[in-house]
């Protein structure tokens, strides 16, 4: 019966996204749903951005096996990326009315730049699609009993992702967003306001995590704890700013207005909101001890799955699938989205200069299809891996690569194509030597790569221009302060 239901719910979003798939015109639309989104919408489609399986899956058990120190890379750097994307960055991208942020790197450096940026983002989302994609395949193989396995569950999920973005776009996220948010929200509540009475109150539970110290969120006072927190804190703080998913919300504001506060109001949500499947998580080691110390140890994320499939009325287990399903669907749907958008934009346009909107528009839906088959085999060959490490793993190739390029380019008047190779090179090279050899135990790989990053914009910007800057015409275009 339970399975049924989710089902039909999937049936439902679909045509949703179907039916918001009929606003779709042009490429502006599909991209970036036609610069319309009203305030509302850009909240709820921002708070979607970051809640997905990791959310309810992932950070509940990472912090009940090391503490709040243990997540905050997600939701606290998560949430603080879109607070700074609205504080620091909406405002000044939303006015150039472009159509991905790749576009911001052509325009500033050039064609190389461009072209390398696009690379390193749409390599950045097979970690970030891939986790949602495996906690769908975990969802149909809890559901079933089994009967469907992990792969097979994978398939599923990513056909029913697909069949709305493929035709809809950004206009099909948006508005299923919109609704998956209100059923996540008000199916998360009211399961933790269950499950608080359940464990003899919500006293209890927060009793139950101070006294295990699950409230420690500094590091120990020596230097290695602390430069890994700080590169934990700042993988998503930092690492995400650059990212395809989050700049197409931003340019799907109907206004500079819903483009600056939406982030900041979704951003200060998530970080609020996260709470609750970590009360959930935690609870479930009152209600079912035994069996919650035995998930610790061999599955961490299906610790909250068991909790209310053997310990919850049948009404509470619809909830709680279909808030799952909603976030993972509103995460996986966007996510989906960007890289195509951004290599379809920003790589493929370069060997087709004179394609018409409806060709580019075919693309971008070919493009989908595609990289959905792409992830799918990317999922199936991670499996096994944690949802949060794959989540944590996908951004910091965005913090070395890309951030330090768009953060200078928008911020400092004499950033140079010279200095944003450099920047680019540097950052790379370095991360992947201390990922590859014993120094990345002693200091964090992407702390070192956006220091190194930082530097190499620097001397290639302030040092000898042995690399023409053909494009400094274009400073005055982005206004660069």
């Amino acid at each position: 019966m339970l399975l049924t239901l989710v089902i039909v719910y999937l049936l439902i979003t679909i045509s949703i996204g179907l039916i918001a798939a009929k606003r779709v015109k042009n490429t502006a639309d599909f991209a970036v749903a036609g610069h319309k989104l009203p305030l509302i919408m850009i909240v709820t489609t921002t708070f979607a951005t970051w809640f997905g399986s990791e959310t309810v899956l992932g950070i509940p058990a990472k912090f009940v096996n090391g503490g709040l120190g243990s997540v905050v890379e997600d939701p606290f750097g998560a949430g603080t990326c879109l607070i700074l994307v609205g504080i620091f960055f909406a405002a000044k991208l939303y006015r150039m009315n472009l159509l991905t942020i790749s576009d911001f790197f052509r325009e500033r450096y050039g064609r190389s730049i461009e072209v390398a940026c696009s690379i390193i983002i749409m390599l950045s989302y097979l970690g970030w699609v891939s986790a949602q994609i495996t906690a769908l395949g975990l969802v149909f193989n809890l559901l079933s009993g089994g009967a469907v396995s992990m792969p097979q569950g994978m398939v599923i999920g990513v056909m029913v992702i697909m069949a709305y973005t493929l035709f809809g776009g950004m206009w099909s996220v948006a508005v299923t967003d919109f609704v998956q948010m209100i059923i996540l929200v008000v199916g998360l509540a009211t399961l933790a306001i269950f499950a608080g009475n359940m464990a003899g109150g919500a006293d209890k539970v927060l009793n139950l995590a101070a006294s295990r110290e699950m409230f420690n969120f500094l590091p120990e006072p020596n230097f290695k704890d602390i430069v890994f927190f700080i590169a934990a804190a700042i993988t998503m703080m930092l690492g995400s700013i650059p990212q395809q998913d989050v700049f197409q919300r931003v340019m799907s504001a109907d206004s500079v207005k819903s483009a600056t506060r939406g982030p900041v109001i979704g951003g200060v949500l998530y970080i609020l909101f996260a709470f609750v499947p970590i009360f959930l998580v935690t609870s479930a080691l009152i209600i079912m001890p035994e069996q919650a110390k035995s998930l610790l140890s061999e599955d961490p994320q299906k610790v909250l799955p068991t909790l209310v499939l053997e310990h919850m009325p049948f009404v509470m287990q619809v909830l709680f699938f279909g808030a799952l399903l909603s976030a993972i669907q509103s995460c996986a749907s966007a996510t989906l989205l960007a890289p195509s958008v951004t290599f379809v934009e920003n790589i493929w346009r370069q060997f087709r200069p004179h394609m018409s909107d409806r060709q580019e528009l075919k693309t971008m839906r070919l493009t989908v299809l595609i990289f959905g088959a792409f992830v799918l085999a990317y999922a199936i060959a991670m499996h096994g891996t944690s949802i949060y490490e794959m989540v944590s793993g996908a951004y910091q190739v965005t913090l070395v690569g890309a951030f330090v390029p768009l953060v200078f380019g928008l911020y400092w008047k004499r950033a140079t194509t010279q200095g944003a190779v450099f920047a680019v090179v540097l950052g790379l090279v370095t991360w992947l030597l201390f990922l590859a050899t014993p120094a990345g135990e002693e200091f964090p790989a992407q702390l070192a790569g956006v220091l190194a990053a930082t530097t190499g914009m620097l001397l290639g910007s302030l040092g000898p221009q042995t690399i023409a800057n053909r494009h400094a015409g274009h400073h005055r275009l982005v206004g660069v302060e």
